[in-house]
């Protein structure tokens, strides 16, 4: 690799490091508004989705035109994006919220993380694909490291609430569907495009539960600057990193650099929160991080012939 791409490479990663960060800060932001601030979640979430929908169909409207509404032209790519907006967004969003709000932006983001384990596993029991060796090591290291993370080394004893671990698993769950369900309708349509057909779709449905404008908590400087932290540092802003650093580094070394999102959010947490993590607790984030490494890197290496 000459000088000119190795810089490209390390641009892209920088670039890609930039928007795990950012998700680490908007999880940790999160726990502030979900237990700090006390604003429900079906409220917090109807203002996300219905305003990061907006600001990325507009977004989308200025890149590429009326081919926006292409995604809609036929039946297979209505419906990847519709149960993209209920089953994955949606479902997504709710639990991770529910997540932290029960337990703590570090756990649930760990749980969040094993989301391409989950993707593997559906594909073994309900598409009963033979997984491969990195993917049985993959999973018992990431079984050891959850373990670790919630228990802090005490088996007996849970470190954060059941029901935030089950929130927490949830999360992961439905961030594999958000990673599946769009596809179809990401093959001949702009990635933001879909994202944001999702995001809005997403965003009607909640408001048609709970209107944001119905009962809204006591606006405040903080409500207002937590949830523009969360809209752009959640949602728009490392999108929109993301889809600038698949230029200039392949989207394997790219999705390398989500393992700073959970790295991020500890310490955070710790900062912000006064979270206590003991040295079992970061060995069995370490070991979660490196689970997804093995599960990614020898998927990998398998397509690649490798």
């Amino acid at each position: 690799m000459d000088n000119t791409s190795s810089r490209h490479v390390m641009r892209g990663i920088g670039i890609a490091a930039l928007a795990s960060t950012m998700w680490g800060i908007s999880g940790t932001v999160l726990q502030l508004i979900s237990q700090n601030l006390a604003i429900p979640a079906t409220w917090m979430l109807s203002v996300r989705t219905l305003v990061t929908g907006v600001i990325l169909l507009v977004i989308s409207a200025f890149m590429y035109g009326k081919r926006i509404f292409n995604v809609f032209q036929t039946r297979a790519t209505t419906i990847s994006v519709v149960t993209y907006a209920i089953f994955g967004l949606m479902a997504n969003l709710l639990t991770f919220y529910y997540a932290i709000q029960r337990g703590n932006a570090s756990a649930a983001t760990i749980l969040q993380y094993l989301s391409p384990l989950f993707i593997v596993l559906g594909g073994v029991v309900f598409l009963h694909r033979r997984p491969f060796r990195s993917d049985i090591i993959a999973f018992i290291i990431a079984l050891v490291g959850v373990v670790l993370s919630i228990t802090r080394g005490n088996i007996t004893k849970l470190a954060i609430p059941f029901d935030s671990l089950l929130w927490g698993i949830g999360s992961g769950i439905t961030a594999a569907f958000y990673v599946v369900l769009p596809q179809k309708a990401a093959e001949k349509n702009p990635p933001i495009v879909v994202l944001g057909w999702g995001t809005m779709i997403a965003g009607i449905l909640f408001n048609l539960y709970r209107p944001f404008w119905v009962n809204p908590p006591q606006i405040s400087t903080t409500l207002v600057a937590s949830v523009s932290t969360v809209v752009l540092f959640g949602t728009i802003l490392p999108f929109g990193l993301l889809m600038e650093a698949t230029k200039y580094a392949p989207s394997d070394v790219v999705s390398i650099m989500d393992a700073l999102q959970p790295i991020v959010t500890s310490i955070l947490s710790v900062i912000f929160f006064h979270l206590i993590l003991n040295w079992v607790e970061i060995l069995g984030i370490i070991l979660v991080i490196l689970a997804i490494y093995i599960l990614q890197e020898g998927r990998r290496r398998k397509l690649k012939g490798i």
